[in-house]
């Protein structure tokens, strides 16, 4: 699969369908989904960015690129602790890409340790790509395999992981992601729902790789998953100014924290169902990651942020994308996260 990104930072496991999908607009997506069909059978459009999102984001790598290099470090140190020098870093596209690489290159800078490093697929609802994962099980021992994600928003991809997993003897359903505000795993590098910065873009930040794609009538039983490159966004490709920008802020002694809330994500999303009467759990995204996402390629309902939220610089790419779209925003007693995207139950479907 061909990406922006060096062959020394990643291995992608995914089938290119550069040209074989028509992207729809998120309207529309958003009929088909909610009356059924899966969202990995479709693409969207990229969201091309304002100058005044671009800002927002330019501020938000300036002033979260330190806590997101220390999660990074926080994380690697856990990694190396628990799993050591001969870990096998599989990252699930394509949010976590640009963890991984920022993990493998912290380890290769604090521990001169060469990690390797693949991105899979794994889809909710139609699970793990079982291709790749017989690639790498072809030449790795099982054990070594560690699953890497971005964040974690209610922790549902980990459930679709512990479950997909059971077929695959010896391979571990433990999850390492930067941030898990959903208090669901230990090998995070906050439980706190920091701004990463990488959340706030699509393709442009993520080696210009689509999310992935699974429909029968392109993706043939012996293919792995598929993704686009986008290569006609190249002059917009601002993939290694993130993974530089996180770099360039790494220690290489860092501080375990401890700063997890009691009780889950899980458990909050679903009050949070309950007090605006949403009956699909999936239409609550939880964390900034997730609300971002659904401003970006959902149709957003609302958005709820935490007390004081206006004025938290973490939020300010997320207000400036409810103000483009007209979405109205929320002050809401968050416990777990600073933000969430509630997706609009379209009634025409």
């Amino acid at each position: 699969m061909k990406s922006s990104y060096k062959k020394e930072d990643v291995c992608l496991l995914l089938k290119d369908i550069t040209g074989l999908v028509r992207p729809q607009p998120a309207i529309e997506r958003e009929r088909l989904i909610q009356s059924g069909k899966h969202y990995c059978e479709m693409l969207p459009v990229e969201y091309v960015p304002t100058q005044a999102y671009m800002d927002a984001y330019q501020s938000a790598l300036a002033q979260f690129a330190g806590p997101t290099a220390l999660a990074a470090g926080r994380l690697s140190d856990k990694i190396m602790h628990r799993k050591g020098a001969g870990t096998v870093l599989v990252s699930l596209a394509r949010a976590g890409i640009p963890a991984g690489i920022l993990l493998k290159r912290y380890i290769r800078q604090k521990y001169r340790v060469e990690l390797p490093h693949y991105a899979v697929s794994i889809i909710r609802g139609r699970g793990i790509d079982r291709n790749a994962m017989r690639y790498l099980l072809e030449r790795y021992a099982p054990n070594r395999l560690l699953f890497v994600d971005g964040w974690i928003g209610k922790g549902a991809i980990l459930k679709e992981l512990q479950k997909e997993t059971a077929a695959f003897y010896g391979v571990s359903s433990d999850i390492a992601v930067l941030a898990d505000p959903a208090n669901v795993t230990s090998l995070c590098g906050t439980h706190e729902d920091i701004l990463i910065p990488s959340s706030c873009l699509n393709c442009t930040v993520s080696g210009l790789i689509s999310r992935t794609f699974l429909r029968d009538d392109i993706i043939g039983k012996d293919d792995f998953h598929g993704a686009v490159y986008y290569g006609e966004l190249a002059d917009r490709d601002l993939s290694y100014e993130f993974i530089h920008a996180i770099e360039s802020e790494f220690k290489m002694d860092v501080l375990a924290e401890d700063n997890a809330i009691e009780g889950s994500g899980m458990e909050e999303a679903g009050q949070i169902a309950r007090r605006f009467e949403v009956d699909d759990i999936n239409l609550i995204k939880p964390g900034i990651g997730e609300t971002t996402r659904v401003l970006l390629r959902r149709v957003p309902w609302k958005i709820l942020i935490g007390e004081g939220g206006r004025q938290d610089m973490a939020l300010a790419h997320i207000l400036r994308l409810a103000q483009e779209k007209n979405i109205p925003v929320e002050t809401y007693p968050l416990r777990h996260y600073r933000a969430c995207g509630i997706i609009k139950k379209l009634a025409d479907t």
